[in-house]
């Protein structure tokens, strides 16, 4: 006799192989556009009767599970590597229900060296009106490589080739025209990219640019600079293209005397008729508090998306023209005056002594010394008497000479 436990495993065995669908059949795979991959397959052969067809599939790792009646899955996907779909029936639509043996199927590798693919390529959408997309050159690629990008988005009828390459240092970039859409809301839209040589000598590049993301504003544009009520108010208009409360700002203001830059995040700026005066309609104001009207303050603005309309709200646009406002102060002017300063001091200051000086001997003249006098009278008239008595023993000694030389002659002359 069998033990009670064998007959209790063979009925669950029985029961789960009752339930348990043959595998789905003819599983393809197939690319349409640039990076759309797209599964079909047929209902798997003798499936029971009484069941509900449900298909299970998922990707790699078992990412992005889902149970449905269709018989096909697409995918939005970069082709730079394969990718793989396993799918399965079950009779339900509860996922802890055994489903059939899964079937995978995968996408090929992109061909050529991975090597010589292009890296760094990353596109960015400005302001709504051109998409811009830049890349390196890979590895093991030939300097004289003509590259092509293509691009395809679901308001195309076919896929397009970018026209304007152009090179900017080591980047190479593209252009292309983006502000068709079919409708306005472009949530669920992307663009698709590829990257590569027509003569094949290249590994080709995907990119899936979400239309929700990358996306970067023109600069702003400063309309009107005033002060109010010890206030300094600020006015401008936005880009094209662009809700007010689709956008965040940056104001920047620079102060000329004390050399400093304060910038202001704004989430939110509104205009209020009571306080301006004019046309008010896509104008965005913000009031700056604490600056000094005596002085020059340069203001300039720059802007990004927010993620009220966007997912990404990393790119800043360029700053918009500088304005400025107050009084233009000229800097040479404080320079000299700095340099002249201490010249003017040590001339006050030399000029103040030579003063001092002259009024102290004004006011208290120098008391003659008598015994100098004395040494000075007494003191030449000795030095007289000494020189007139060297005189006097020349003068004689010469008149001696004189008579010698005289008596010399006369005895000469005798005897003739």
């Amino acid at each position: 006799a069998r033990p009670p436990g064998w007959v209790e495993f063979e009925w669950v065995e029985k029961f789960f192989l009752a339930d348990t669908q043959p595998p789905v059949t003819n599983l393809s795979v197939s690319v349409e556009n640039l990076c759309t991959v797209i599964w079909t397959w047929d209902p798997p052969e003798g499936a029971s009767p009484n069941c509900t067809l449900r298909y299970f599939s998922h990707f790699d790792n078992k990412q992005d599970k889902k149970i449905a009646p269709e018989t096909h899955r697409s995918k939005e996907v970069p082709l730079n590597e394969r990718i793989c779909l396993q799918v399965g029936s079950q009779c339900s639509t509860n996922e802890s229900d055994n489903p059939s043996i899964l079937v995978e199927k995968c996408t090929p590798p992109p061909e050529g060296d991975p090597e010589s693919a292009v890296t760094e390529l990353q596109c960015v959408w400005h302001n709504l009106s051109y998409m811009k997309c830049t890349w390196l050159p890979g590895r093991k690629t030939s300097p004289d490589t003509n590259y092509t990008l293509y691009y395809w988005h679901s308001s195309l009828g076919k896929i397009l080739q970018c026209e304007d390459i152009y090179r900017e240092g080591q980047h190479i970039g593209c252009s292309f025209a983006l502000t068709n859409l079919k409708d306005s809301s472009f949530e669920q839209h992307s663009v698709q990219i590829v990257v590569k040589d027509n003569a094949g000598k290249i590994r080709p590049s995907f990119n899936i640019v979400p239309l929700t993301s990358h996306v970067k504003p023109d600069p702003p544009h400063i309309k009107r600079l005033f002060f109010q009520n010890g206030n300094l108010y600020v006015q401008w208009t936005n880009p094209q293209n662009f809700y007010s409360r689709c956008l965040s700002y940056q104001v920047e203001v620079n102060n000329s005397q004390t050399e400093t830059s304060d910038i202001f995040y704004v989430e939110e700026a509104k205009c209020q008729n009571s306080e301006f005066e004019g046309n008010l309609e896509g104008t965005i104001c913000f009031m700056v508090p604490g600056v000094l009207p005596d002085t020059l303050n340069t203001v300039r603005i720059r802007v990004r998306t927010n993620k009220l309309c966007y997912e990404d709200d990393k790119l800043w646009s360029n700053w918009s023209q500088a304005m400025s406002i107050g009084e233009n102060t000229d800097p040479t002017f404080y320079v000299s005056m700095l340099l002249a300063t201490p010249v003017i001091v040590a001339g006050a200051i030399i000029v103040l002594l030579l003063y001092l000086k002259r009024l102290k001997i004004i006011i208290f003249p120098p008391i003659p010394d008598p015994g100098k006098i004395f040494k000075e009278m007494f003191g030449d008239q000795n030095d007289d008497t000494l020189h007139w008595k060297k005189y006097d023993i020349y003068e004689k000694q010469t008149k001696e000479e004189t008579d010698s030389v005289v008596l010399i002659e006369n005895l000469k002359r005798a005897p003739q």
